[in-house]
This record gives C-alpha cells, sequence and structure tokens, in this order.
C-alpha cells in the first residue's frame, strides 16, 4: 500500500513537471500580435495589426469535424509538406474562421515574407496577408468543442449588446495550446467590430 502511494505521488509530481515544461516551451512559440484597447469584466477590445497566414478552407461547418483535419493539413506544410522540404516554425494562436463553412489558418513567422514561402505539397493549402482590424474577445479554459464555441459566442454577442458595440458577423476561435497541455488552456472567440464604431478608434 505504502509502495502504491509513493507510486502515485511519483507520478503526479512528473505529471506537473512535464506540464510546466511544456508550458515553458509553449511560451517561446511566436504569437498574433495585438494590443488592449480597453477591458471590461469579461472581455476586452483589441487590435491586431496586419498578419500573414497559411489557410485550408474545409467542407465542414462543426469545431468536431474540421479542427483533425485543418490541423493536419497546415501542420504537415510547415514539418516539411512543401517543395523545399522546408520546416516552419509553429505559431499561436491557431485561428478558425466560424461560418458556413470552417477555414482553419495559422500564422506565418513575422520574420517570413510571403514570397519566401515554399509551395505547399498540399493544393488546399493557401496563403492570405490579413489587414489590420478591430475587435471584440472573450476567453474561456479547458478544452474547446462545439457546445462551448457556441455559448461562448452567444455570450459575447449578449455582452456587447448590453455596451452598445456593434459587430459584424466575422465570428473566429483562437485556440492556444497544443493537445498535450491540460493545465492553463487559453481558448477565445473573437469577432471584427463594426467600421462605424471602430472609425474614432
Amino acid at each position: 500500500m505504502k509502495i502504491t502511494a509513493i507510486t502515485l505521488l511519483s507520478l503526479i509530481i512528473l505529471f506537473f513537471i512535464t506540464q510546466a515544461f511544456m508550458a515553458n516551451s509553449t511560451s517561446k512559440i511566436e504569437t498574433l500580435k495585438y494590443n488592449v484597447i480597453k477591458s471590461y469584466d469579461k472581455f476586452e477590445i483589441r487590435k491586431y495589426k496586419s498578419a500573414n497566414f497559411s489557410y485550408i478552407k474545409m467542407n465542414a461547418n462543426s469545431y468536431k469535424e474540421s479542427s483533425g483535419k485543418g490541423f493536419r493539413a497546415l501542420a504537415g506544410y510547415i514539418f516539411g509538406g512543401n517543395e523545399s522540404s522546408q520546416k516552419i516554425a509553429m505559431t499561436s494562436p491557431v485561428k478558425m474562421e466560424l461560418d458556413d463553412s470552417i477555414t482553419m489558418k495559422f500564422m506565418i513567422p513575422s520574420n517570413l515574407k510571403p514570397e519566401e514561402l515554399p509551395k505547399p505539397d498540399n493544393k488546399e493549402v493557401k496563403f492570405t496577408t490579413e489587414p489590420e482590424k478591430i475587435v471584440a474577445a472573450i476567453r474561456f479554459g479547458g478544452w474547446a468543442n462545439d457546445n462551448k464555441i457556441e455559448n461562448m459566442k452567444k455570450e459575447l454577442i449578449q455582452l456587447l449588446k448590453e455596451n452598445d458595440i456593434k459587430h459584424t458577423n466575422k465570428f473566429s476561435y483562437f485556440g492556444y495550446n497544443p493537445p498535450y497541455e491540460v493545465i492553463n488552456r487559453r481558448n477565445e472567440i473573437i469577432v471584427e467590430l463594426d467600421k462605424n464604431f471602430t472609425n474614432g478608434i
């Protein structure tokens, strides 16, 4: 019994050490930069700079159906699935545009120019440049799923309505952590704000 308790305690300690190491590794990944314009109790208004992305558009319209396929395609590209077999650094967050069909995007590291990117082996992987934008963002923890995403989207809509903040219908999900991280997971729903609201910012 004593040996079992010691073994269990050792496994727990090993688990937390591993999670701390993973969190430290994730913190070194380049993230999409933004400035916080205004913070509210449950959400904030942000300004994102222009950035380059690789992306894949899928026929599925749910997180469950599209997350695996999208991630494999884009990860395959940056892990060497291209004409030069070039490895490209992972960035954060993984972006999923929530529309009738889902588009998943990986930000291209800022030290790479679009013209320097090798051609993908997968013809479904394409590239785009997103302009500067102002958004509202709400955060939640744990693992994302379709129910959580929909509930947080509804909550954000209600909060914006209560604060008389006009928004578009361009919603996205941001996921910041790899699947093996189980502590302090960060997920967000963002929505682009109406141009009439952002003109004065």
